[in-house]
């Protein structure tokens, strides 16, 4: 794998320090996104998880930091981030989601997560940075991530993925025939304000109709005063002591 220099490296706390990872100093770094992502996945012990586009590992790890005896697995296609994902103590496959080795096809899991890139690049600006770019600018279509996490999962298997508030018919329409049970947790920044972010899960072989759940709201007060952070009481508790979401 790459090799990269400790100097282009940070080694920063999650989880109130619960847990360190390595990252580039410059590019892609996990923000919330990937840790509300981890919070979401009801895994118990001796559960099986695989995270799909896992960058440094940061979800899988949150995860894991949270329910001890999980079999974690990463598939990241940039070799940098796969490279510290792997140091960050994931078991981590440098590929593409789209080709991935036969050992890997070979295996199922519980759970499936995954943090797709947001943005249509039909529509906006590239990102400066290649390793920025490839997080965030979509190459693959949200149907082939579903497609992949299915093929993934064992029976009654779940998806947790997290992504744009305007991508979520694409979501319904790539779990459609491929999974079932679909729900929708909104993200909302604020009371009042419209969701910018969504929870999904869906369950193969799931039967259940769809369901909208309640907004989950990020901050408190309904709009932002003064430069301080301001996250609600469950949002903290996430964020700063690795708790789940209770969704």
């Amino acid at each position: 794998m790459t090799s990269i220099l400790d100097a282009d490296l940070t080694h920063d706390a999650f989880l109130g320090g619960r847990l360190h990872l390595w990252q580039p100093r410059a590019g892609y770094r996990a923000g919330v996104d990937p840790v509300l992502l981890a919070a979401s996945v009801p895994a118990k012990s001796g559960q099986s998880v695989l995270d799909l586009g896992c960058g440094v590992g940061t979800a899988a790890l949150c995860l894991g930091a949270r329910v001890t005896g999980l079999e974690l697995v990463g598939v990241e296609r940039q070799a940098k981030y796969a490279t510290l994902a792997q140091r960050n103590g994931l078991d981590t496959f440098a590929v593409d989601l789209t080709d991935l080795p036969d050992t890997l096809k070979a295996r199922s899991f519980d759970h499936v997560l995954a943090n797709p890139p947001f943005f249509d690049r039909g529509a906006g600006r590239a990102a400066a940075d290649q390793g920025r770019e490839a997080a965030r600018g979509v190459e693959t279509p949200v149907a082939t991530w579903i497609d992949t996490a299915a093929r993934r999962l064992r029976h009654k298997g779940y998806l947790h993925m997290i992504h744009r508030a305007e991508r979520v018919p694409e979501l319904l329409e790539g779990a459609s025939g491929r999974l079932g049970s679909p729900e929708i947790w909104p993200l909302c920044p604020r009371v009042g304000k419209p969701a910018e972010l969504v929870i999904f899960r869906a369950r193969k072989n799931g039967r259940a109709d769809f369901r909208l759940h309640f907004p989950i709201i990020l901050h408190e007060g309904t709009r932002h005063e003064r430069d301080a952070e301001s996250y609600t009481p469950e949002i903290q508790a996430v964020l700063r002591a690795g708790a789940a979401l209770h969704l």
